[in-house]
């Protein structure tokens, strides 16, 4: 596929880089493959509707195996609208899994993947639709046959991570509250995955947290590729996006981890879907569309400010006139 957009198939998947042969010692240029941009709902979608690339993404964010995996009704829901007029919209995934733990044990969970431009974005659809939001509860026999509620761990991709807070992926989980009043009390730690060390924000959307949770800020992703899991993530990384055609983010293919491929080739196998590629131009399109209309309604707002400053001062220029007449 030579790019997003095109119609000329998967027949040739690799788009090679020019040779570099000035001086024997200088190596090929890295071959690059072209894919479809995930930021995208309907590409984002599309990549984890595979079961097998869905798979791939969610173990290494989670960093255990997931050995089953079985989606759950998807949805995009358009919320309150910020405040250039834009609707918020947030996509809403959810997976039963059967992960392999630590132990040897495999223990069922329910995954939720929630995409959404920015955590404030996120936080102003909790509180228009805060019960829809959380979804249904999910159930599963135990091991004694009773029924109980899947433990829960929500994945947040957030376009435009959170202020101040440096790591692409962040880790938020239960543990011990050493210095908490009761006994077995528990609070929820933050942990730069790459890093390990702890991260430490007033954030409010970090506050809200109530559970276990993976934050990744695609934001945040350019140029870090410390990890394995921080080049599979290469794929999310909005600066790799072609300024001219943002439906197309390049990946070099030589760092990209061999047993990762596959979300490669569904994101390449994306870009070659005609009903995909319309999407993301509706896409665009309804974006511009909303973006005029709040320009013309902050247009319209600045009219109407005007014009209130106008009837005020003619307002007291009035009262000015009948305080002098009733003195006079």
């Amino acid at each position: 596929m030579s790019g997003v957009g095109r119609d000329d198939g998967l027949d040739a998947p690799f788009r090679r880089a020019p040779m570099c042969r000035i001086g024997s010692h200088r190596p090929e240029v890295p071959r690059a493959m072209i894919i479809a941009n995930p930021k995208y709902d309907v590409v984002f979608t599309y990549l984890f509707e595979d079961e097998k690339a869905a798979r791939l993404v969610l173990s290494a964010l989670l960093g255990r195996e997931v050995l089953e995996l079985h989606l759950r009704p998807t949805e995009r829901r358009p919320g309150a609208s910020r405040s250039d007029f834009v609707p918020i919209l947030v996509l809403r995934m959810e997976f039963t899994a059967k992960v392999q733990m630590e132990d040897g044990s495999r223990n069922q969970v329910l995954i939720e993947i929630l995409k959404v431009r920015s955590p404030r974005d996120l936080q102003r659809y909790r509180r228009f639709a805060s019960a829809e939001v959380a979804g249904p509860r999910v159930l599963d026999l135990d091991a004694e046959g009773k029924r109980r509620e899947l433990p829960v761990v929500t994945v947040y991709c957030l376009l435009e991570g959170l202020d101040n807070v440096d790591g692409p992926v962040l880790n938020v989980r239960s543990v011990p509250d050493l210095h908490g009043g009761d006994a077995g009390s528990r609070r929820l730690e933050c942990l730069d995955v790459a890093t390990g060390s702890e991260v430490w924000t007033a954030d409010p959307f970090m506050a809200s947290l109530t559970h276990g949770s993976i934050i990744v800020q695609c934001n945040r992703l350019k140029d870090r590729r410390r990890t394995e899991l921080e080049r599979l993530l290469e794929v999310f990384d909005p600066s790799l996006a072609f300024r001219s055609q943002p439906h197309e983010v390049d990946i070099p293919e030589e760092p990209f981890p061999e047993r990762h491929r596959e979300v490669l080739y569904r994101l390449m196998r994306a870009g070659a879907e005609r009903a995909i590629r319309e999407k993301m131009d509706l896409d665009d399109d309804l974006l511009s569309v909303f973006r005029d209309m709040g320009r013309e309604r902050a247009d319209l707002l600045q009219a109407i400010e005007e014009k209130n400053l106008v009837i005020e001062a003619r307002n007291r220029q009035i009262a000015d006139r009948e305080r002098r007449l009733a003195s006079g």
